[in-house]
């Protein structure tokens, strides 16, 4: 078996798995709910906005199904961050890590992160370690992030970093 080759990264696309692994970490939630003190308004699978742009007020209710559109929708915009400000060749998986992380933190933050700047320079290895920094809110470490974080960096390496048979 010859080893997988990185693709350049306008013929990565979004894995059905990355929209599970976001939706697994987001958690649903059928009314706006502030997730972390001084956050924004987030429903459904960790929606902030509504396909217009406009902000999410408190009180707002979603569905399941409008959920699923609605992470759909919010992941592709995360994807297209991606490629635009990380145009580096990566594997499927390495795309899939930095997708999700983008959807969490937002596009700004993630175009304008160390991941980033890793990246562009082909240093894969530091673009996943520098996933892990990415677990405080306002100074704070927080568990949940710290668990997604670490998840992101273990989907980051790769299966063959982690001593799984390719």
């Amino acid at each position: 078996m010859t080893p997988q080759q990185r693709t350049a990264s306008a013929g990565l696309v979004l894995a059905a798995s990355t929209l599970v692994g976001i939706a697994i970490h987001e958690s649903y939630t059928d009314t706006t709910v502030i997730p972390v003190p001084g956050d924004v308004p987030t429903m459904g699978f960790g929606t902030t906005t509504h396909a217009d742009g406009t902000p999410l007020k408190p009180g707002e209710r979603t569905t399941p199904p409008r959920a699923l559109v609605d992470l759909l929708r919010d992941a592709s915009k995360f994807e297209k961050a991606v490629k635009r400000c990380a145009p580096v060749p990566m594997y499927p998986y390495e795309f899939s890590s930095m997708v999700s992380i983008s959807y969490n933190i937002g596009e700004y933050a993630f175009c304008h992160s160390t991941m980033v700047k890793k990246l562009l320079v082909y240093d894969y290895k530091g673009a996943c370690e520098a996933i892990l920094l990415w677990d405080k809110v306002k100074g704070r470490v927080v568990r949940g992030l710290t668990v997604r974080r670490q998840d992101e960096y273990k989907e980051c390496i790769g299966p063959q970093a982690q001593g799984v048979p390719a």
